[in-house]
């Protein structure tokens, strides 16, 4: 600096340096801010250029290129945790399993009203999976919203299990004909597995294991349309043929067994393309379908 200037308050420089000197290698951190080439420092309000080594003061908020730190790349960004826990939903299915179980079974009794604390402590869990479940039977008309009370188990007559089955009708055997003139036997004989999980079932007296085996097989069959809302309207439908009447027996073994073995001659009677056979079959065996199992 020039003799006599007085030195002004230490703040933050940007220097340049002297001709003739040693430049600094581009992109290496020297302290210095570099000047775009061809852009001199502004001059000063008297209409002079400042001195080469003018001082640079920082303002307040904007990065000093001085110190400023720069990142290194970084890597893949962290996967964020989930909005919700899968955990949850796998004991909301479990607890609904083990209701549909014991609604079928009758453990359940029908007209009574089980409140979802008590029905947690029975399954062992929180009482939020429980009302969860129970709102899902609602929308299947299994259980009916009691307010401030719970769930009232849904009350069949053998009135309500024949309408229930003449829909099924409706919608089941025009659709299981027309799938017996377009496919061939190979794809009947792949619901056989389902078929003998069935009368497994109910040679065992299982009449929880028969209902499910049941239920998968009519929808394995009516999957085979590609018609996703028809497969879903007949599990409602067959859902709520679960819920027993009132009063009613339990079946027999010898009656699930009955029931169980239609499905196999209902495959045999497809495979052969007896038409005629495959109506009957289907009619006799919705219609058993007013017998709670």
């Amino acid at each position: 600096m020039e003799q006599g200037r007085a030195e002004p308050a230490p703040r933050l420089r940007a220097q340049v340096p002297a001709q003739g000197g040693s430049q600094p290698v581009r992109g290496e951190h020297t302290g210095h801010e570099a000047r775009p080439a061809g852009h001199d420092a502004a001059p000063d309000r008297a209409g002079h250029d400042p001195a080469p080594d003018a001082a640079y003061e920082h303002r307040s908020g904007v990065p000093d290129p001085a110190t400023a730190y720069v990142p290194a790349p970084a890597g893949p960004a962290p996967v964020p945790a989930p909005r919700r826990q899968p955990q949850r939903h796998s004991v909301r299915g479990q607890v609904l399993a083990a209701l549909r179980e014991a609604l079928t079974a009758g453990e359940l009794v029908p007209g009574e009203v089980y409140s979802a604390p008590a029905l947690a402590v029975r399954y062992g869990v929180s009482a939020t999976p429980v009302r969860e479940a129970m709102q899902l039977l609602a929308c299947e008309g299994a259980v009916e919203v009691a307010p401030n009370r719970g769930f009232r188990v849904a009350e069949r007559t053998h009135r309500d299990l024949a309408e229930l089955a003449e829909v099924r009708a409706m919608l089941e055997i025009p659709a299981l004909l027309r799938l017996a003139r377009a496919l061939p036997a190979e794809r009947w004989e792949e619901l056989r597995p389902l078929a003998a999980a069935g009368v497994s079932a109910a040679a065992h007296g299982d009449r929880t294991g028969y209902a499910e085996a049941d239920h998968a097989f009519h929808h394995a069959l009516l999957a085979l349309t590609g018609n996703r809302q028809l497969v879903q309207v007949a599990d409602d439908l067959h859902r709520r043929t679960r819920t027993p009447v009132p009063g009613s027996p339990p079946p027999r073994t010898a009656d699930l067994l009955a029931a169980a073995s239609e499905h196999t001659a209902l495959l045999d009677a497809l495979m052969a393309r007896e038409y005629a056979i495959v109506e009957r079959i289907a009619r006799e065996h919705l219609a058993s379908a007013h017998r709670p199992h």
